[in-house]
Protein backbone atom coordinates (compact mmCIF):
# COMPACT_ATOMS: atom_id res chain seq x y z
CA UNK A 1 0.00 0.00 0.00
CA UNK A 2 1.71 3.52 -0.88
CA UNK A 3 1.69 6.25 1.52
CA UNK A 4 2.46 9.47 1.02
CA UNK A 5 5.04 11.12 3.36
CA UNK A 6 4.12 14.96 4.74
CA UNK A 7 7.09 17.06 5.93
CA UNK A 8 6.57 18.60 9.06
CA UNK A 9 5.32 22.06 9.30
CA UNK A 10 8.68 23.46 10.27
CA UNK A 11 10.51 22.02 7.15
CA UNK A 12 8.32 22.21 4.68
CA UNK A 13 9.21 25.18 1.85
CA UNK A 14 7.43 28.56 2.41
CA UNK A 15 4.34 28.91 -0.44
CA UNK A 16 5.64 31.31 -3.10
CA UNK A 17 4.32 34.85 -3.28
CA UNK A 18 2.20 35.47 -5.84
CA UNK A 19 2.29 37.09 -9.10
CA UNK A 20 -0.37 38.88 -8.71
CA UNK A 21 1.28 40.63 -5.46
CA UNK A 22 4.92 41.17 -6.95
CA UNK A 23 3.01 42.74 -9.94
CA UNK A 24 0.84 45.49 -7.88
CA UNK A 25 3.82 45.90 -5.01
CA UNK A 26 6.53 46.96 -8.74
CA UNK A 27 3.41 48.83 -10.23
CA UNK A 28 2.98 51.40 -7.04
CA UNK A 29 6.76 51.09 -5.92
CA UNK A 30 7.08 53.11 -9.67
CA UNK A 31 4.31 55.39 -8.87
CA UNK A 32 5.98 56.29 -5.96
CA UNK A 33 8.69 57.65 -8.42
CA UNK A 34 5.90 59.11 -10.89
CA UNK A 35 4.24 61.08 -8.30
CA UNK A 36 7.73 62.19 -6.29
CA UNK A 37 10.04 63.39 -8.80
CA UNK A 38 7.78 66.49 -10.30
CA UNK A 39 7.50 68.13 -6.79
CA UNK A 40 10.96 69.44 -7.52
CA UNK A 41 10.26 71.98 -10.44
CA UNK A 42 6.27 72.13 -9.62
CA UNK A 43 6.96 73.50 -6.05
CA UNK A 44 9.48 75.98 -7.22
CA UNK A 45 7.33 79.06 -7.19
CA UNK A 46 6.61 78.47 -3.37
CA UNK A 47 9.97 77.84 -2.66
CA UNK A 48 11.83 80.27 -4.34
CA UNK A 49 9.73 83.16 -4.36
CA UNK A 50 8.54 85.07 -1.11
CA UNK A 51 5.66 87.04 -2.56
CA UNK A 52 4.28 84.32 -3.84
CA UNK A 53 1.69 84.50 -0.36
CA UNK A 54 1.55 87.73 -2.07
CA UNK A 55 0.07 86.82 -5.22
CA UNK A 56 3.56 86.81 -7.36
CA UNK A 57 3.23 83.98 -10.04
CA UNK A 58 1.10 81.25 -10.79
CA UNK A 59 -0.25 78.61 -7.92
CA UNK A 60 -1.29 76.05 -10.57
CA UNK A 61 1.91 73.97 -10.50
CA UNK A 62 1.76 74.16 -6.62
CA UNK A 63 -1.59 72.94 -6.59
CA UNK A 64 -0.63 69.68 -9.11
CA UNK A 65 2.22 68.83 -6.78
CA UNK A 66 -0.05 68.74 -3.90
CA UNK A 67 -2.20 66.25 -5.68
CA UNK A 68 1.04 64.20 -6.80
CA UNK A 69 1.95 64.00 -3.10
CA UNK A 70 -1.51 63.26 -2.10
CA UNK A 71 -0.89 60.00 -4.13
CA UNK A 72 2.58 59.35 -3.42
CA UNK A 73 1.65 59.19 0.46
CA UNK A 74 -1.32 56.94 -0.25
CA UNK A 75 0.97 54.77 -2.66
CA UNK A 76 3.86 54.37 -0.10
CA UNK A 77 1.15 53.19 2.79
CA UNK A 78 0.12 50.87 -0.33
CA UNK A 79 3.36 49.16 -1.43
CA UNK A 80 3.72 48.28 2.62
CA UNK A 81 0.08 46.88 2.63
CA UNK A 82 0.43 44.90 -0.23
CA UNK A 83 4.19 43.10 0.64
CA UNK A 84 3.15 42.52 4.09
CA UNK A 85 1.88 38.95 4.20
CA UNK A 86 5.26 38.49 1.92
CA UNK A 87 7.76 40.26 4.21
CA UNK A 88 5.83 38.51 7.62
CA UNK A 89 6.07 35.08 6.34
CA UNK A 90 9.63 35.60 6.86
CA UNK A 91 9.84 38.30 9.71
CA UNK A 92 6.85 39.41 11.67
CA UNK A 93 9.63 41.81 13.05
CA UNK A 94 10.70 43.28 9.66
CA UNK A 95 6.84 43.77 8.24
CA UNK A 96 6.21 45.74 11.29
CA UNK A 97 8.75 47.69 11.22
CA UNK A 98 8.33 48.33 7.06
CA UNK A 99 4.87 48.56 7.29
CA UNK A 100 5.02 51.44 10.65
CA UNK A 101 7.90 53.22 8.61
CA UNK A 102 5.78 53.50 5.31
CA UNK A 103 2.99 54.61 7.42
CA UNK A 104 4.80 57.08 9.08
CA UNK A 105 6.64 58.38 5.83
CA UNK A 106 3.19 58.96 4.26
CA UNK A 107 1.46 60.62 7.28
CA UNK A 108 4.77 63.30 7.08
CA UNK A 109 4.36 63.56 3.58
CA UNK A 110 0.43 64.59 4.21
CA UNK A 111 1.63 67.16 6.93
CA UNK A 112 3.50 68.89 4.26
CA UNK A 113 0.97 68.62 2.04
CA UNK A 114 -0.94 70.92 4.91
CA UNK A 115 1.62 72.82 5.23
CA UNK A 116 1.85 73.89 1.54
CA UNK A 117 -2.06 74.31 0.93
CA UNK A 118 -1.75 76.70 4.28
CA UNK A 119 0.15 78.90 2.12
CA UNK A 120 -2.37 78.59 -0.86
CA UNK A 121 -4.77 79.50 1.23
CA UNK A 122 -3.21 82.78 2.71
CA UNK A 123 -3.08 83.63 -0.88
CA UNK A 124 -6.18 83.39 -1.22
CA UNK A 125 -7.42 85.52 1.26
CA UNK A 126 -4.86 88.14 -0.24
CA UNK A 127 -6.02 88.41 -3.51
CA UNK A 128 -9.64 89.46 -1.56
CA UNK A 129 -8.24 91.76 0.92
CA UNK A 130 -7.28 95.35 1.02
CA UNK A 131 -4.30 96.57 3.13
CA UNK A 132 -2.83 93.34 4.30
CA UNK A 133 0.24 93.07 6.14
CA UNK A 134 2.71 91.65 3.41
CA UNK A 135 5.35 91.13 5.50
CA UNK A 136 3.69 88.96 8.28
CA UNK A 137 2.26 87.28 5.19
CA UNK A 138 5.55 86.60 3.78
CA UNK A 139 6.88 85.53 7.16
CA UNK A 140 4.10 83.13 7.70
CA UNK A 141 4.72 81.59 4.03
CA UNK A 142 8.89 81.12 4.73
CA UNK A 143 7.62 79.05 8.19
CA UNK A 144 5.21 76.97 6.20
CA UNK A 145 7.61 76.38 3.23
CA UNK A 146 10.37 75.60 6.15
CA UNK A 147 7.32 73.03 7.95
CA UNK A 148 7.53 71.12 4.58
CA UNK A 149 11.09 71.08 4.28
CA UNK A 150 11.19 69.26 7.99
CA UNK A 151 8.67 66.96 6.87
CA UNK A 152 10.50 66.31 3.49
CA UNK A 153 13.36 65.43 5.14
CA UNK A 154 12.10 63.12 7.36
CA UNK A 155 9.56 61.72 5.88
CA UNK A 156 11.41 61.68 2.28
CA UNK A 157 14.48 61.03 3.15
CA UNK A 158 15.29 59.40 6.42
CA UNK A 159 12.18 57.01 6.49
CA UNK A 160 12.97 55.24 3.29
CA UNK A 161 16.23 54.49 5.29
CA UNK A 162 13.92 52.54 7.87
CA UNK A 163 12.32 50.90 5.09
CA UNK A 164 15.29 49.91 3.26
CA UNK A 165 17.05 48.37 6.23
CA UNK A 166 13.98 45.95 7.25
CA UNK A 167 12.47 44.99 3.65
CA UNK A 168 16.34 44.98 1.98
CA UNK A 169 17.08 42.53 4.64
CA UNK A 170 14.59 40.14 4.06
CA UNK A 171 14.63 40.43 0.12
CA UNK A 172 18.36 39.72 0.77
CA UNK A 173 18.07 36.98 2.81
CA UNK A 174 15.24 35.29 1.27
CA UNK A 175 16.42 35.87 -1.88
CA UNK A 176 13.28 36.53 -3.28
CA UNK A 177 14.96 39.08 -5.27
CA UNK A 178 18.47 39.42 -7.17
CA UNK A 179 20.19 40.04 -4.15
CA UNK A 180 22.03 43.03 -5.68
CA UNK A 181 18.92 45.30 -5.45
CA UNK A 182 18.70 45.26 -1.59
CA UNK A 183 22.28 45.19 -1.70
CA UNK A 184 22.41 48.49 -2.71
CA UNK A 185 19.35 49.56 -0.66
CA UNK A 186 21.14 48.41 2.62
CA UNK A 187 24.24 49.88 1.10
CA UNK A 188 22.59 53.53 0.57
CA UNK A 189 20.72 53.11 3.84
CA UNK A 190 23.80 54.34 6.26
CA UNK A 191 24.86 56.64 3.41
CA UNK A 192 21.32 58.20 3.20
CA UNK A 193 21.22 58.42 7.08
CA UNK A 194 25.04 60.70 7.54
CA UNK A 195 23.18 62.98 4.74
CA UNK A 196 20.16 63.40 6.60
CA UNK A 197 22.13 64.10 9.98
CA UNK A 198 24.58 66.33 8.08
CA UNK A 199 21.44 68.28 6.73
CA UNK A 200 20.23 68.21 10.20
CA UNK A 201 22.90 70.01 11.73
CA UNK A 202 23.10 72.55 8.93
CA UNK A 203 26.25 70.62 7.03
CA UNK A 204 24.69 71.31 3.70
CA UNK A 205 21.54 72.43 2.28
CA UNK A 206 18.44 69.63 1.59
CA UNK A 207 18.51 70.34 -2.49
CA UNK A 208 22.68 70.59 -2.80
CA UNK A 209 24.19 68.10 -4.98
CA UNK A 210 25.28 66.07 -2.08
CA UNK A 211 21.97 65.33 -0.62
CA UNK A 212 21.51 64.43 -3.58
CA UNK A 213 24.34 62.28 -4.26
CA UNK A 214 23.70 60.59 -0.66
CA UNK A 215 20.01 60.13 -1.81
CA UNK A 216 20.91 58.32 -5.26
CA UNK A 217 21.23 54.24 -4.08
CA UNK A 218 18.06 54.45 -2.07
CA UNK A 219 16.04 55.35 -5.18
CA UNK A 220 18.05 53.08 -7.23
CA UNK A 221 17.06 50.46 -4.74
CA UNK A 222 13.71 51.60 -4.77
CA UNK A 223 13.27 51.69 -8.68
CA UNK A 224 14.90 48.85 -9.48
CA UNK A 225 12.87 46.89 -7.11
CA UNK A 226 9.73 47.87 -8.42
CA UNK A 227 10.42 47.44 -12.54
CA UNK A 228 11.70 43.86 -10.80
CA UNK A 229 8.40 43.06 -9.26
CA UNK A 230 6.66 44.55 -12.24
CA UNK A 231 8.56 42.34 -15.12
CA UNK A 232 9.92 39.44 -13.33
CA UNK A 233 7.90 39.04 -9.92
CA UNK A 234 9.31 36.68 -6.75
CA UNK A 235 11.60 33.98 -7.73
CA UNK A 236 10.70 30.83 -6.36
CA UNK A 237 12.45 30.08 -2.71
CA UNK A 238 12.72 26.77 -0.69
Amino acid sequence: MATTAHLPAATRPAPAPARRTAVIAGALYLLTFVTSIPTLGLYAPVRDDAGFVLGDGSATGVLAGISLEVALALSCVATAVVLFPVVRRRSETAALGFLAARVLEAGLILLGVVSLLSVVALRDDVAGTAGVDASSLVTAGRVLTTVYDGTFLVGQSLMPVVSAVFLGTVLYRSGLVPRLIPAIGLLGAPLLLASDIAIAWGGYEQGSPLAGLAALPIAVWEFALGVWLLVKGFRPVG
